[in-house]
């Protein structure tokens, strides 16, 4: 597979798996808070254990303002007025009374914990950090200038596609940032790799060394020019790392999930678990939060493929003989789906198209014959899973709809909400198809944003350019979509995702891109709270109602009466979970 997550999975495995892997693989959920009394919940007969007083966003049309909240046991009681919410307060009740606006936790639904740790700690020398080449080379020199002679400078996200010409960081440049210290960037697609002469030699890499299989070691005129492709020559790149621990792991796994708390975020969605330790994996979550809760709620997608499962139903079948089954765990740490891989990169150019990509012969390809693909589907579906299936190119949503077309009616009526992941580039046709089908789909809105004109001018062209994230006309087709941030391909910012649905505007050149696919700002705000919500079975959130979870941000602007060019600057002061404080700015 071709993919910029099964690529960092690769690259990942070697350095963390070991780390993972010593959780075990006994799954003990913690089941943090106290249980909820279902016969109490939106009722006004019980005593709120904690009352929150001020400005109040609800998220829900039906009742979107409010001045008060009252809470037992982790569930709202009542929102609306200081009247609604009278004689549910007692002796005990804690008053709350935040400075800012309260909004319903946002719902992130399609990011990466475990492949992102790997780079974690990296210097960010992408388009967004560096706005030209030039400053991804100043960013370079001042990180080997900080960094002792002899160790590791390590930097992530360089994407040569969003710079004029597309430049290379070549073994040259890099070597006149530094001769003394291994440097080693990587692709925001991590397909590639580039080095300096030192990092060459730590890594025992000559002009002699031959090419590995399925990698390449670029050379130009006999003489390694610095890039290394794929996962085998890029591992080779990265064997000298030093290897994190396992409390390494865990401490990076608590600052991704701060990071998504520090945007607002109470619940993600991990959308490739198992890539790199398999069950161990869902163990380490567990057991971290049984020590301590974590800070936004996980639910994770189990992968499809598993090292030493040799077809789709052992690996099945090893997720259900480890006690991984459809909605297991508990309300922190939750397995929900099971994930396949259709297809690449739009922007490494393996996502799978019906026409070719600009100036080339070919398309991209899919990751599966169409037997095979149907094979891993029903695999996760005779096992009760939601499917959650990565297409990027046109031709690759037509495969994965045709399956799905196919196999889903076999399946009786059920309420999984299948998904397909990005569908980066559609068609009306497929758009109505997948509605019939069951079938919603999750963009990764900031492709807009931040590769639009890319796509537009060099990899796509204007015609299949209008047709990315077409959140508006899935709403138009009766769809209930999403909205994410795949992180780390891109920060969790699930307002600016927002802005980017309703704006569609460019960073490049400040051009509105399809604006005839621009929604209205309740519809990107439910893309990020209702219906992300919904797409990842969290009905007890998404919206501040009786009956649902006491999930709430505190901001600095409310985000439904404020202008959306603004949405990037909100500030979040702090998230709750349950009515517990979660994050603190």
């Amino acid at each position: 597979m071709s993919d910029t997550c099964t690529a960092a999975a690769a690259l990942s495995h070697d350095q963390l798996a070991p780390a993972i892997a010593a959780a075990g693989v006994t799954i003990a959920p913690a089941h943090h808070g106290a249980p909820s009394r279902s016969d109490e919940r939106g009722t006004t007969t019980a005593t709120a254990d904690l009352l929150i007083v001020g400005r109040i966003a609800t998220g829900d049309p039906a009742a979107p303002r409010a001045e008060a909240m009252a809470v037992r046991d982790g569930r709202i009681l009542a929102v609306g007025s200081a009247a609604d919410v009278d004689g549910l307060t007692g002796p005990a009740t804690k008053i709350l009374s935040p400075d800012g606006v309260v909004i319903p936790g946002l719902i992130e639904p399609h990011a990466h914990i475990w492949v992102s740790l790997l780079t974690l700690e990296w210097t960010d020398v992408s388009h967004a950090a560096c706005p030209r080449f030039d400053d991804v080379v100043s960013v370079l020199t001042a990180a080997a200038q900080a960094t002792p002679a002899g160790q590791y400078v390590l930097a992530k996200l360089f994407d040569p596609s969003l710079y004029p010409g597309e430049p290379a960081l070549t073994r040259d440049i890099l070597d006149r940032v530094a001769l003394d210290r291994p440097i080693v960037v990587l692709n925001a697609s991590m397909h590639f790799a580039y080095a300096n002469s030192a990092a060459l030699d730590a890594a025992g890499i000559t002009d002699a060394t031959p090419q590995p299989t399925g990698g390449t070691l670029e050379k130009r005129d006999g003489r390694l020019t610095g890039v290394v492709g794929e996962s085998p020559a890029v591992t080779m790149l990265l064997a000298n790392l030093p290897r994190p621990t396992a409390a390494d792991v865990g401490r990076g796994i608590r600052q991704v999930l701060n990071e998504f708390a520090a945007a607002g975020v109470t619940s993600m969605r991990e959308a490739m678990t198992g890539t790199l330790a398999g069950v161990s994996e869902i163990a380490m979550l567990h057991q971290l939060n049984g020590a301590e809760r974590l800070p936004v709620r996980v639910s994770t997608a189990q992968f499809s493929s598993l090292s030493g499962c040799a077809t789709p139903a052992e690996v099945a079948q090893a997720w259900k003989a480890a006690g991984v089954t459809p909605f297991s765990g508990d309300a922190m740490v939750r397995a929900d789906a099971w994930k396949v891989v259709a297809d690449g990169s739009n922007q490494g150019r393996s996502g799978y198209f019906l026409q070719p990509y600009l100036g080339e012969t070919s398309g991209g390809h899919a990751n599966w014959t169409p037997e095979s693909l149907r094979e891993v589907m029903r695999a996760g579906l005779d096992d009760g899973w939601q499917l959650m299936i990565h297409t990027n190119g046109d031709a690759a949503v037509e495969f994965a709809l045709q399956a799905a077309e196919e196999l889903l009616p076999r399946c009786g009526q059920n309420d999984l909400r299948h998904r397909f992941e990005h569908a980066s580039v559609t068609t009306d046709d497929q758009l109505v198809r997948m509605s019939a089908a069951g079938v919603s789909p999750s963009f990764l809105m900031d492709h807009v944003y931040y590769w639009g004109a890319a796509f537009r001018d060099t990899i796509l062209g204007p015609e299949r350019a209008a047709r990315l994230d077409r959140l508006a006309s899935a709403y138009r087709a009766g769809l209930r979509p999403s909205l994410h941030s795949d992180y780390n391909v891109t920060t969790v910012r699930p307002l600016r995702s927002a802005r980017t649905a309703v704006l569609r505007r460019l960073e490049a050149d400040a051009t509105v891109l399809a604006p005839e696919e621009r929604v209205s700002p309740a519809q990107a705000l439910s893309a990020i709270t209702a219906d992300a919500a919904w797409q990842i079975h969290a009905d007890d959130r998404g919206t501040l109602s009786a009956g649902r979870r006491a999930d709430f941000a505190v901001v600095d602007s409310d985000p439904w009466t404020s202008d959306p060019e603004s949405w990037d600057r909100i500030a979040v002061h702090a998230t709750y979970i349950d009515g517990v404080p979660a994050f603190t700015a």
